[in-house]
């Protein structure tokens, strides 16, 4: 392997179904030296130990000590950020266990960074079920002035930034452990940090990876009938504004004008985030549902 130097940073739990495939296809990347880093949460079948022996087989494969149980990707990937000596490498890369990455998914996406001068990359994917079924999933539109506090830029699998921005949010995470520790999507909470502080990020229309959808994904691709309920229970639930609100906070900047004005101010808040729905939303079909949730008074 030659080209820059990346840590993948893989978080497993109960993965034994799918983590020999999607560890081919990191190891097998293109044009890079990798090193993959595993952090396993406490599991019911034998990632760990099957893990072990894969940092037996291969040499840039390591896992991170067992038997604290995250209840999540989100703190199992604060936790490789935080433990991981990052500053050995150029680009940093998230990864779940159940996905299939291209051959070139991390020589793109390290191109596409360099050709431009961004920072932080993420990608759509292609979302596949068992029985054979593909969908694009489109994440790429462009980024508007607070989309980064009312969502992600997509799957986190897909995401590669730099070492600045590594060294700089791990930092963050360290510093403010307990509000991070809060935010349960880490994919979220890096996109915010960069965006908030000015690091440019691409969101690339190239899929470079097949994301997986199955019984046990924590968050999976947002499409059909049954995705759109979901995510509307969620919202009835106080998730989603939970989430916005935890987010706006560690940033600290709950007294912005835009979040003093759209946040704990009941319908009023409802109305003016309507009035500026082009401002928090990147996708027209997501401003529209999300004005539709704002004007019956379902954000909770």
């Amino acid at each position: 392997m030659t080209g820059s130097k990346v840590a993948v940073l893989l978080a497993a739990y109960n993965g034994m179904k799918w983590l020999d495939e999607q560890v081919q296809s990191i190891i097998n990347q293109q044009g890079v030296t990798l090193d993959l880093y595993i952090s396993v949460d406490v599991s019911t079948d034998s990632t760990y130990e099957h893990c072990l022996e894969l940092a037996q087989q291969y040499d840039n494969i390591y896992v991170l000590s067992y038997g604290v149980r995250y209840g999540g990707a989100a703190r199992n990937f604060y936790r490789l950020v935080r433990e991981v000596d990052i500053e050995n490498y150029d680009y940093i890369s998230f990864a779940d266990q159940d996905d299939i990455w291209h051959l070139d998914k991390l020589s793109h996406a390290i191109n596409a960074l360099t050709a431009e001068g961004y920072s932080c990359y993420s990608s759509n994917v292609v979302a596949f079920w068992e029985d054979g079924r593909e969908i694009l999933i489109s994440k790429a539109q462009a980024q508007v002035q607070y989309d980064y506090c009312f969502e992600s830029a997509g799957p986190g699998c897909t995401y590669v930034f730099n070492k600045q921005v590594a060294i700089k949010f791990k930092s963050f995470i360290q510093e403010n452990k307990e509000k991070a520790d809060q935010v349960q999507l880490h994919d979220w909470l890096i996109y915010a940090f960069a965006r908030y502080n000015g690091y440019k990020w691409f969101i690339d229309p190239w899929p470079g990876l097949l994301y997986r959808q199955h019984s046990h994904n924590q968050f999976g691709a947002n499409g059909g009938i049954s995705a759109a309920i979901r995510r509307i229970t969620m919202i009835r639930n106080s998730w989603y504004l939970t989430e916005i609100k935890r987010i706006v906070n560690i940033l600290g900047i709950q007294d912005h004008s835009f979040f003093r004005k759209s946040l704990n101010r009941g319908y009023l808040g409802n109305l003016y985030l309507v009035c500026n729905i082009h401002k928090v939303r990147r996708k027209m079909r997501d401003r529209l549902g999300l004005a539709v949730i704002l004007v019956l008074g379902m954000l909770k």
